[in-house]
């Protein structure tokens, strides 16, 4: 099982989860590891994702959990789906927002509740010096991150469980697609879209996006 870039920004991510949060949205949950995440906080989640083999990866790892609360799941293409305006506290795209037109970020602004939060964890392409001075950065990191996952994998396959994810079920690869839109174009579509939102660099190839609704938003 490779280093999963996106499960290690999890905890960044739910730093983010406003207080009191009780409805959330997960957009391209994939096998689902961040929506149960948030459903385990109490909250009530919504995860979507395009791809079937991934709604059902995340619903079979879901039963497994001992009757503990749990997303509902739903295969759905998120610009084709019609979202309750005002409706969530929290909205998370994980590695998501890369395979559908950026635009979209409006849709999921004007779902959020006021107050709510929008996170984006997000994927660009590399185009500048300084993009391709933190991706060299990345690399040593990324080596010893694989190194401890793989030597985790290795205990874990001494116990006989090596052919499973790490919930026990079969693990699915999710789709992939390289990221069309630079940072620079990202943080100009941002700023037009989702004013005062908050747009910062990782180190893992990756970009973190945070829009806070306005408590008085109508």
């Amino acid at each position: 099982m490779a280093f999963d870039h996106n499960d290690h920004y999890h905890r960044l991510v739910l730093r983010h989860v406003p207080g009191g949060c009780r409805t959330a949205l997960d957009v391209g949950c994939g096998t689902g590891g961040f929506a149960r995440r948030l459903a385990d906080r109490g909250i009530a989640v919504d995860a979507v994702d395009p791809a079937t083999e991934m709604i059902e990866a995340a619903r079979a790892r879901s039963e497994r959990r001992g009757g503990r609360p749990g997303p509902r799941y739903r295969q759905a293409d998120i610009t084709r789906t019609e979202l309750p305006g005002k409706h969530y506290d929290f909205i998370s795209c994980l590695a998501s927002i890369h395979h559908m037109p950026f635009g979209t970020v409006a849709e999921l602004r004007d779902a959020l509740a006021p107050g709510g939060a929008l996170v984006i964890l997000g994927c660009y392409r590399e185009t500048s010096p300084v993009d391709r001075a933190w991706s060299l950065a990345a690399v040593p990191a990324n080596a010893v991150a694989r190194l401890a996952v793989r030597a985790a994998e290795t205990i874990r396959a001494a116990g006989g469980s090596a052919a499973h994810g790490p919930e026990g079920v079969r693990s699915v690869r999710a789709p992939v697609r390289q990221p069309a839109m630079s940072l620079a174009a990202i943080r100009r579509e941002t700023s037009e879209l989702l004013p005062g939102a908050t747009l910062r660099r990782l180190l893992f190839w990756r970009y973190l996006l945070v829009f806070r609704k306005s408590n008085s938003s109508r």
